[in-house]
């Protein structure tokens, strides 16, 4: 069967088919929410990507904007027979125009069904906060530390700064009143481990206790090591919550299951960036990407027969979560939750709060999108 064009070099190909129906398709539940997207368009792009920004981290390789409806075509594939939904936001970063690029979000999210936060600059002050979390469909926002500034070098100059730089008390306060969503990329080259993380984590927890703190990827613990020297700390906090998206580590994926339990997990994906095709490789506190296109980062390539084998990014952290929840004996109740009903039961908190929702009757387009998707190999939705 012909390979089905996914986004940027990416397709779907036969050993994706396989792969899930071996795999996948007994498992997967019947309604999935994905809580990690990002969409943008290339319009939006006010600074252009570098070959030195390309070498410096291998997510810059990957950094081809992903529009909504890409995006819907592309779940009617890779989650063949399942209902699926989102929480989207734009590209946090300054070489994107954060207000046109919120302002599509919130479009195309209402078009769709899906509910959204705004990228926030730091630099906003608490009306202009307020002013987004008031516009339909966004329920919070999406803090990053490279908002603070911009570097034409690295994506890092603000690696090491305080989480109260980019995601100031005065955002925090409006934040709090509204009781709206924070998914908060932490800072550290330590990750989440970092003990100003983990105090300053514990502070907005204290401080502003009706905000839905969620952290994003776990913290940024795709190894072991740093999952063991952070979870503990966050252990007792039934009130935060976590992210899954761009962890593939079955291991990592067994401890947070096993610290924070089925109902603190969110499933998330970190779309367009998990259409990659490969593998991903642990050794200590590192990770090894491998992929079958020649990007800078690929430079030890495996043997071609290896590299034919490789299916999708998603269908590899699919299997991970799919082999932690069955070490640990999780039931489908639980696999449920973390696949939607935690996403879910907490959106709908932050909407009662905003006193409304999302518009219940979907648009033609979304209830399109929304309903279920073929089954392998079906040609993509126009």
């Amino acid at each position: 069967m012909n390979p089905i064009p996914l986004h940027y070099v990416w397709s779907y190909t036969d050993v994706d088919r396989a792969f899930w129906a071996e795999n996948l398709e007994e498992w997967v539940p019947p309604r999935l929410f994905d809580a990690h997207l990002h969409l943008a368009l290339p319009a939006h792009r006010v600074q252009p990507m570098t070959e030195e920004m390309r070498r410096q981290y291998w997510v810059n390789e990957l950094d081809e904007p992903l529009d909504a409806d890409t995006a819907c075509r592309c779940d009617a594939v890779v989650y063949p027979g399942r209902t699926v939904r989102h929480l989207a936001f734009g590209y946090p970063t300054l070489a994107y125009d954060v207000e046109a690029g919120n302002e599509y979000v919130r479009r195309e999210c209402l078009k769709h069904g899906w509910p959204c936060l705004a990228v926030l600059l730091p630099q906003w002050p608490s009306a202009r906060v307020a002013a987004e979390l008031a516009s339909p469909g966004v329920i919070g926002v999406k803090p990053y530390y490279s908002l603070i500034g911009h570097s034409p070098n690295t994506r890092d100059a603000y690696l090491e700064a305080s989480i109260f730089d980019y995601l100031p008390h005065h955002a925090l306060e409006v934040l709090e009143e509204r009781r709206a969503w924070v998914t908060l990329h932490v800072p550290h080259a330590e990750r989440l481990g970092h003990p100003q993380n983990i105090a300053e984590i514990r502070e907005i927890r204290r401080r502003y206790p009706h905000i839905i703190l969620v952290i994003a990827h776990l913290g940024r613990c795709y190894t072991v090591p740093h999952a063991q020297e952070a979870f503990p700390h966050l252990a007792d906090d039934p009130g935060l919550y976590f992210d899954t998206s761009a962890v593939i580590n079955a291991d990592v994926l067994r401890l947070a299951l096993a610290t924070f339990g089925p109902r603190r997990l969110l499933y998330g994906t970190d779309n367009p960036v998990f259409y990659m095709r490969g593998r991903r490789q642990f050794s200590g506190r590192a990770y090894f990407n491998r992929t079958n296109y020649p990007f800078h980062f690929n430079q030890q390539r495996e043997a071609p027969e290896i590299e034919a084998k490789y299916t999708l990014y998603l269908y590899e952290d699919l299997l991970a979560l799919k082999t932690a929840c069955t070490e640990l004996g999780w039931s489908r109740g639980d696999i449920a939750a973390l696949f939607s009903g935690n996403a879910e039961r907490l959106i709908a908190g932050c909407q009662a709060a905003a006193g409304g929702g999302l518009v219940q009757a979907l648009p033609a387009k979304a209830a399109a999108c929304a309903e279920r998707s073929p089954g392998p190999g079906a040609a993509p939705r126009a």
